[in-house]
This record gives C-alpha cells, structure tokens and sequence, in this order.
C-alpha cells in the first residue's frame, strides 16, 4: 500500500483535497481531527497539567489554550511533546488499518508534516499549493482567526515555495473546484496504477 502525506500552508486547500481523495474511495485520516479527538479524551490531563485553567468539562477549551499560547509562544514545544507522539500514534495506526483493509492508497493529511521532521512511514508526499493571497483570504475568513493569529501560524510553517519543492506531488487548489477535482482524480489514477 502507498502512504501518502497531504501537505500544505493553513487554507491552501488540505481539507477540500482530503474530502475529494474520500470521494474517490481513499482512506484519509486528518492529523487535526485526531488532534480534536485527543482534545476530548487522552490529551485533557496531560495540558490541564502543563496549562491550568485550558480544560472544561473533560475537554480541552481551544479558544482558552490559543489565547495562552499567544500570551507566552515559547510553550508551544511542550504542548507538542504532548500532543504529536499521541497524533503520530492515530496516524499509524489508522495506516495500518488502511493496509490490512486491502487499501492501496491512504493518505494523511499532516499541516506541518515537514516543520515536525517526525517519521510517519510515508512513502510519497502531496502538497496542496494557493496563491498567498486566496491564503489569507480563506484563512482570515475562518472563526476565530484575527491577523495576528494567522501571522503567528505562518511564522511556523515552512513557505509554499520550500514545501513544493520537497512535494512528489503538488495539486494548486487556486483555480477552480471543478480544476482541482480533475487534478485529484488525476493523481489517484496514476497513484492506483503505479501500486
């Protein structure tokens, strides 16, 4: 089976090219709903431990953990040590479900893939590209996004240019939905003949 990491910037596209991989029958596991998923169960003690006061009823208050990691960005490393081995763990997991499922293809969807360095296993990369300004266009159209904030999300993420060059694969979500559908349907096709 090929492991394949989906990649890019915050709002290139990540999520609409997942959805249209499930479409295709492609397992996809996104490290963000693990991420949420450990924000309601495993996670909760161990960041209310390094971060009193960022839980709430059994789960992890994200606008709360966001604020304090904003107020003192040099905790963010510990929120990591707790998290990524936790994430990286689902995501194995879930990729050897896929493999003894019969899959050839699974995919997981990992924002900061290459900014981690962790070893997921993966075979080939997919990076998802946008024109820097449907970038902050999107992102600053999400809840809870402020310009600071996203300032402070792509500080942290490798630029566009470095991440396409690492990519075996790239797929520019800056035309149309209907061009990015063809693209993926494109490269799943070569991906299943090619396993």
């Amino acid at each position: 089976m090929l492991r394949l990491g989906l990649t890019g910037s915050i709002a290139s596209g990540k999520s609409t090219v997942g959805r249209m991989l499930v479409e295709h029958g492609v397992p996809v596991i996104a490290a963000d709903d693990a991420v949420h998923e450990l924000y309601r169960g495993a996670a909760v003690g161990p960041i209310e431990a390094l971060f009193p006061g960022t839980t709430h009823d059994g789960e992890v208050d994200r606008t709360a953990l966001s604020r304090t990691l904003l107020e003192a960005p040099g905790r963010l490393k510990a929120l990591e040590a707790i998290v990524h081995p936790m994430v990286r763990a689902r995501i194995r997991a879930f990729l050897d479900a896929a493999e003894r499922d019969g899959a050839s293809l699974a995919v997981a969807d990992i924002p900061l893939l290459f900014e981690t360095g962790a070893d997921y296993g993966l075979d080939k990369v997919l990076v998802v590209i946008a024109p820097e300004a449907a970038i902050r266009e999107r992102a600053l159209a999400r809840p809870g996004m402020s310009v600071e904030k996203l300032e402070a999300i792509l500080a942290r993420q490798l630029p566009q240019a470095e991440k396409q060059q690492r990519a075996d694969y790239v797929i520019d979500t800056g035309t149309s939905l209907d061009e990015t559908r063809r693209q993926v349907a494109d490269l799943v096709g070569r991906l299943r003949q090619e396993s």
